[in-house]
């Protein structure tokens, strides 16, 4: 079985990264958050970031990490990217150790405490006295950010992520006003697959129904830079076939066919490959940028047609037989329909004709139309519509 037998692009979250935040160069970098701030792949372009967004977040920022082996990938990749910047690489033309981050900022590089607390987010409530303590002895601080290592998925199938993740940090977010806590999924886990993705569901969805701040540590290592989506990866690059066949590693893949040091670079990466860490270095900068309110041309390019409150994913697996996923997400309140159409733009069936609240949302389709019957293979669309927005995408359904 090939990479294309069943693996499909997922959900392309937003716009987001730069293009949702609200606020600008000179608002207070408290400001209450009026939409979600999620930070997954489509925030890998390093060479988008504007030169004055990264020169704001070093004079900004103040981030105190913590984090075990697997969070470390953020850091040792943004280590590797100062070398790799200054030698051009993906083409990149900014002042020599731009991107550089110190444990204390200084010499004016960006004020990342690396290792800041003991621990990670699976240490409750640990996690939670660590942050009190730090940011008691570091009043300075403005981004709380910690890591996972492997223990969403145990955390979700205890029925604690909430009590011991989720509402400890919407506590620590009333109690520190003037800090902005980064959420974060925890990595990928071939070997716990539906806990891990159950839990970072969880995570995703309440980032969005609650306007938070979401480092998706998961989504960044589930695409290769060409966007070619993994449904079933280990936390190694490995990805795997529906059935549990391992079919390849798609870092060493990508890196074997590229130029290094030109198109990725060699660094450390706890557990997994040197093109994770870069990409995770990459989505980190959009982060800090981000964060430090710095408004681009990322905001005025967005398509006034195309609202970032709405995102159609790609259904997977396509081709299929005899059902598929479709995934959709919504960052405001709004009336959707959501139907199944020939391609003459027959109506088919009806999936969704409701009110709907913000959040992740998955469907099925069976194949069958709005009497239960089964259609015929071949190609088909789904649209989704709210008011004059209409997205609409392509399916194929096998015998």
């Amino acid at each position: 079985m090939s990479k294309i037998d069943y693996i499909s692009p997922r959900l392309c979250f937003l716009h987001i990264c730069l293009a949702v935040i609200l606020m600008t160069a000179s608002s207070p970098l408290s400001a209450q958050r009026t939409r979600p701030l999620i930070v997954n792949h489509n925030c890998t372009d390093i060479t988008t970031i504007p030169e004055a967004g990264i020169n704001q977040a070093r004079a900004e920022l103040h981030i105190a990490y913590g984090h075990t082996s697997h969070g470390s990938q953020i850091t040792d990749g943004m280590t590797g990217l100062v070398v790799f910047a200054n030698g051009g690489g993906l083409g990149l033309d900014l002042p020599l150790d731009i991107f550089a981050w110190e444990n204390s900022g200084a010499d004016g590089a960006l004020h990342l405490h690396d290792y800041a607390m003991v621990g990670d987010a699976g240490y409750y409530p640990q996690w939670v006295e660590e942050t009190e303590h730090y940011i008691s002895i570091h009043p300075a601080t403005n981004v709380i950010i910690w890591s996972w290592c492997g223990q969403a998925a145990e955390k979700y199938a205890a029925g604690t992520l909430e009590s011991e993740y989720l509402a400890p940090m919407s506590q620590l977010e009333i109690d520190y006003p003037d800090v902005m806590f980064v959420y974060m999924t925890g990595h990928v886990d071939h070997f716990a697959d539906a806990d891990i993705k159950a839990a970072n569901n969880m995570i995703r969805t309440y980032c969005f129904n609650n306007n938070k701040i979401l480092y998706d540590f998961a989504d960044i290592e589930s695409y290769d830079p060409d966007c070619t989506f993994f449904a079933f990866p280990h936390d190694n690059c490995d990805y795997y076939s529906s059935s549990g066949q391992l079919l390849g590693n798609w870092a060493r893949e990508w890196q074997s066919s590229h130029i290094e040091n030109e198109e990725w670079y060699l660094c450390n990466s706890a557990h997994s490959e040197p093109l994770n860490a870069n990409r995770k270095a990459y989505a980190a900068w959009y982060l800090w940028v981000s964060l430090s309110g710095y408004a681009t041309a990322a905001d005025a390019a967005e398509d006034e047609e195309t609202p970032a409150a709405i995102a159609l994913g790609q259904n997977f697996p396509n081709p299929f037989n005899p059902s598929t996923c479709i995934e959709y997400s919504l960052s405001v309140p709004m009336r959707i329909s959501l139907g199944i159409y020939d391609v003459r733009g027959q109506l088919i069936t009806k999936l969704v004709d409701s009110h709907s609240a913000p959040g992740f949302y998955t469907l099925w389709w069976d194949g069958t139309n709005m009497n239960g019957r089964r259609v015929s293979s071949g190609v088909y669309l789904y649209r989704l519509q709210s008011g004059r927005f209409v997205q609409t995408r392509k399916m194929i359904l096998l015998e």
